[in-house]
């Protein structure tokens, strides 16, 4: 059963990739959109670039920060050549959201900062998409 999801939402034709060395990350992120728009894990920029040849072409991708620590700014360049129009989500550590502002400003359109809520995940998703916010989740009363 899915709760708090939009149908419009969830026949959306759009995908993410979620690119974070962290599986646990990767994992709980995608739990969390699956119901809502499709959602691929994977665990590095290169898998992303060989998952997104031909017509699995990503439309947002929540990048972990280790991957921006690894390999500079320049990891979102090739995103950005690779998928002309991706949208891009740097994924961090309270810690570390000062390597995040400077992702944004080298072209990245947000961030998202643990701890990961579905609410907040869903919306800023749902907001770097152009979709709107996030459904509410319904509160189940049990008696």
């Amino acid at each position: 059963m899915q709760i708090g999801v939009e149908t419009s939402k969830a026949v959306d034709q759009r995908r993410v990739f979620v690119v974070d060395e962290d599986e646990i990350t990767r994992s709980v992120l995608q739990f969390m959109l699956h119901d809502e728009i499709e959602t691929h894990e994977l665990a590095s920029p290169e898998e992303a670039f060989e998952k997104g040849q031909d017509w699995l072409t990503p439309h947002l991708i929540l990048l972990g920060v280790s991957w921006i620590q690894k390999k500079g700014m320049d990891v979102l360049d090739a995103f950005n050549t690779t998928y002309p129009g991706v949208r891009i989500l740097i994924v961090c550590d309270k810690s570390e959201e000062k390597l995040a502002v400077e992702a944004m400003q080298a072209g990245a359109h947000g961030a998202i900062v643990k701890p990961l809520t579905i609410e907040a995940v869903r919306k800023k998703v749902d907001t770097v998409l152009g979709r709107g916010g996030a459904a509410p989740l319904i509160q189940l009363n049990i008696v």
